[in-house]
């Protein structure tokens, strides 16, 4: 019998459960057919943060950040790398504090960009500032 994951959607936030030897198969959602895994870290807010943190079988890298912020301009396109590199063995995810101020409080995040590593609805790493690909990759992997 196989080992299966739960897998929130990043289109409808539907859960899914996937046999794991069916992650790298390019999946889609049960519910809406969208791509399970589409490259891209999905964009959390106030709304589903919860719903996806706590639901999800994977562990969660979140990149907090804000749009006004110079050194998270600089990290987008690296994080944005690093997602294409490790899904489908992470979920990958953003989070702008402007908009999700609530979680931003919640999780104290006092300085951006600031990324934190959630698994099964915990966070268990937390890390602040500007990570090149290569550093961002194994602080990851060694955390997961």
């Amino acid at each position: 019998m196989s080992e299966s994951k739960h897998i929130v959607c990043p289109a409808c936030e539907a859960v899914n459960r996937l046999p794991a030897q069916r992650l790298n198969d390019q999946p889609n959602c049960g519910k809406c057919k969208s791509p399970l895994f589409t490259g891209e870290p999905q964009n959390l807010t106030d709304a589903n943060f919860q719903r996806v943190i706590v639901n999800s079988d994977l562990p969660v890298v979140v990149d907090f950040w804000a749009s006004w912020c110079g050194p998270c301009q600089m990290m987008a396109p690296i994080f944005s790398a690093v997602t294409k590199a490790l899904e489908p063995r992470v979920r990958m995810a953003k989070v702008n504090t402007e908009e999700a101020q609530m979680l931003a409080a919640q999780y104290g995040i006092r300085s951006i960009p600031t990324l934190a590593i959630f698994k099964n609805g915990q966070e268990v790493a937390r890390q602040a500032g500007v990570l090149q690909g290569p550093q961002l990759q194994a602080w990851i992997e060694q955390h997961i």
